[in-house]
């Protein structure tokens, strides 16, 4: 008798177990991914696209309402390029932004990348600033929010289970060296009990190399944002194939990111379970999209459907598609 009560209470606890949201936003190739922790702190990654009649704005803003949201609390601009900091002005006019998390300073010389730099500024001199290095944690509470990247550099310490040699790099490459904004990208591993999600903003090849090579620094990640949107400037099999992630997501436009080469690299990877898409890949064709029923926007002048994963602390998710209501359950 006592086990069954026992059984009953755990199973009850299970059930009203809270929960980390991570809504993955359509902002038409660019990033926007608004984590809701267990405590109902909110951490955004990246604003999207200016523009549009504050299109991305309104459909972040759509999905914090749906999360039960009324402030951003930590927004983590990744690096400075329009699709990722172009938004961050008309969401901050929409709804309160309390901190702005950054890498530092603009290094991009170019008259458009001052511009959109300088525009950046004022609005985040509006809250309050937190400059991050690799190392750096974001105070999230309920959560480990650890930046494995950031201004060009990374950890050479290894997160809580990782540090393990990695054979793959036996056969890694490299490529011509980054000096853009995307080599600069703040990159996050979350943690949620034994629950591990990487967001590695549009980091580049040699940089992704180096956080998995000689050793694993990462470890693995049950969630994997493809880095790059998809892109062939990101995502070697090295990396990708290290962290084994049991599911990963493809924040791409219907013409931006969802290269086939890439796609076919986390299709590849060992573990995986399931890749979905933000956006059907019109470069991509049949050979490079998944099945319709994990890709969010199927259209090209789509209505901006979300992806959202569902996480628990002992590692089960379950990820539903904001176009058919789609879901499924990954079991830890």
């Amino acid at each position: 008798m006592r086990f069954w009560i026992t059984a009953l209470c755990f199973a009850s606890m299970l059930h009203g177990a809270k929960e980390l949201e991570i809504y993955f936003v359509d902002v038409e190739g660019g990033q926007a991914t608004l984590l809701v922790s267990p405590s109902g702190e909110s951490l955004l990654v990246d604003a999207g696209w200016p523009g549009f009649a504050g299109r991305d704005a309104d459909r972040i803003v759509a999905a914090a309402k749906l999360a039960g949201v009324k402030q951003i609390d930590y927004l983590v601009v990744t690096h400075y390029h329009t699709d990722h900091v172009g938004g961050v002005p008309q969401l901050a006019a929409k709804i309160p932004v309390i901190h702005y998390v950054d890498h530092g300073a603009n290094l991009e010389s170019s008259k458009n990348a001052e511009a959109l730099f300088q525009s950046y500024l004022p609005v985040r001199a509006q809250g309050k600033h937190l400059h991050v290095k690799p190392g750096s944690r974001i105070p999230i509470r309920g959560l480990d929010v650890v930046v494995v990247a950031a201004a060009g550099q990374t950890i050479t310490r290894p997160v809580k289970s990782g540090g393990a040699p990695n054979p793959r790099c036996a056969a890694r490459t490299a490529k011509a060296a980054d000096t853009s904004e995307n080599g600069r990208s703040v990159g996050m591993m979350v943690s949620y009990g034994s629950f591990r999600f990487l967001n590695l903003g549009d980091l580049t090849w040699n940089l992704e190399n180096a956080l998995v090579c000689p050793r694993n620094l990462l470890g693995r990640a049950d969630l994997y944002l493809t880095t790059h949107h998809g892109m062939n400037l990101s995502g070697p099999e090295t990396l990708v194939h290290a962290v084994r992630p049991r599911v990963a997501v493809m924040n791409n436009g219907a013409k931006k990111g969802g290269a086939a080469e890439a796609w076919r690299v986390v299709r590849n990877s060992p573990g995986l379970q399931d890749l979905w898409q933000l956006h059907y890949s019109l470069p991509g064709g049949p050979d490079h999209n998944v099945d319709e029923q994990m890709i969010a926007n199927l259209e090209e002048n789509c209505q901006g459907h979300w992806i959202k994963v569902a996480a628990r602390r002992n590692g089960e998710m379950t990820v539903t598609n904001g176009r058919n209501n789609f879901s499924k359950t990954y079991r830890p």
